[in-house]
């Protein structure tokens, strides 16, 4: 079952939150933890929040992200 192209934007945010908060959660938390005993369910907690935050803030920061860049690309 394929999602409808009228989602395309939604769908694009869903992916770029997930894969975003995976490696910035995962790099923040070895930097922060290290190769610690039990850092891979640590890193999952943290991946967790990170996407509940990313992706909402994905959602509402593209179109403004659009506009800005429509303003420093010579069309």
């Amino acid at each position: 079952m394929m999602i409808p192209q009228k989602y395309t934007q939604y769908v694009f945010s869903f992916f770029m939150a997930l894969i975003m908060s995976c490696i910035m959660s995962f790099v923040i938390t070895l930097f922060n933890m290290g190769l610690v005993e039990g850092i891979l369910m640590i890193w999952l907690k943290a991946w967790v929040f990170a996407f509940a935050v990313a992706l909402p803030t994905i959602v509402v920061i593209t179109p403004l992200v659009r506009l800005s860049v429509s303003f420093v690309v010579k069309s």
